[in-house]
């Protein structure tokens, strides 16, 4: 971003400035079959994307209107795969009451890997805990690793922040039933709006010498978003 959109931002440098701004993005997508192994298939063309610089306040307003062009009030289970950010929780809370909210298996097993290797667990029994992951078993995960941490010989800071990493599983537990979502035939994984940061948001905002306001680049993004969701025509027949 320029250094002008950034004069209330906070940075993550050690400098405390920042240098970016946080793009949300969602996707809206439909499913309707499982293959013959009872995976979850996305079905063809059906997935669109919105995204802003913006609030999560507007974004949580603009993924629900999406949603709801897209027919969410006759779909037979709505579904909320997310990174399980705070924000994200009350985005689905607020406008899709009554979803199964689901945290990405693979934000799930990246934050396992933190506290397993802060821990010095074996290979092995790293292995151990992601296939209790990947069943769901979010209490015998908790009760396996609340007791390495009384065993462990380490400063309060250390012992501090395991326990706040472990509180992500705490406060998660029922949103990472995996197994009983896999039985169901929903998807687990939010591949789909991961690359779409790629695909959406990287291959054209990100490119090497490029520095945004907000509103160039929220214009930007809504093209994007309407090309590569198949609006692009629509878009400008209903500006004309």
């Amino acid at each position: 971003m320029r250094k002008s959109e950034l004069t209330a931002s906070k940075g993550k440098a050690t400098d405390g400035n920042a240098k970016t701004r946080e793009v949300k993005l969602g996707c809206v997508f439909t499913q309707t079959r499982t293959d013959e192994e009872g995976r979850p298939v996305r079905d063809p063309d059906s997935t669109t994307y919105v995204g802003a610089i913006e609030s999560s306040t507007l974004f949580g307003m603009r993924i629900y209107q999406e949603a709801v062009r897209r027919g969410c009030e006759r779909a037979e289970q709505i579904i909320v795969l997310t990174d399980g950010a705070r924000y994200n929780k009350t985005i689905a809370a607020t406008h899709f009451p009554g979803a199964v909210h689901i945290i990405d298996l693979y934000h799930a097993r990246e934050h396992l890997a933190e506290i397993a290797k802060a821990l010095g667990l074996e290979e092995a029994q790293q292995n151990d805990w992601r296939d209790l992951l990947d069943m769901g078993r979010i209490e015998d995960i908790l009760s396996n690793a609340k007791a390495r941490i009384e065993s462990l010989c380490a400063s309060a800071v250390v012992m501090g922040e395991l326990r706040k990493k472990l509180g992500y599983f705490e406060q998660n537990a029922d949103l990472m039933r995996y197994a009983d979502f896999r039985l169901a035939g929903y998807f687990v994984g939010s591949g789909v709006v991961e690359a779409g940061c790629r695909t959406v948001i990287g291959q054209r905002l990100k490119r090497s010498g490029m520095f945004w306001s907000v509103r160039r680049a929220n214009s930007i993004i809504a093209m994007r978003c309407c090309q590569i969701s198949g609006r692009f025509e629509d878009f400008w027949a209903a500006a004309a």
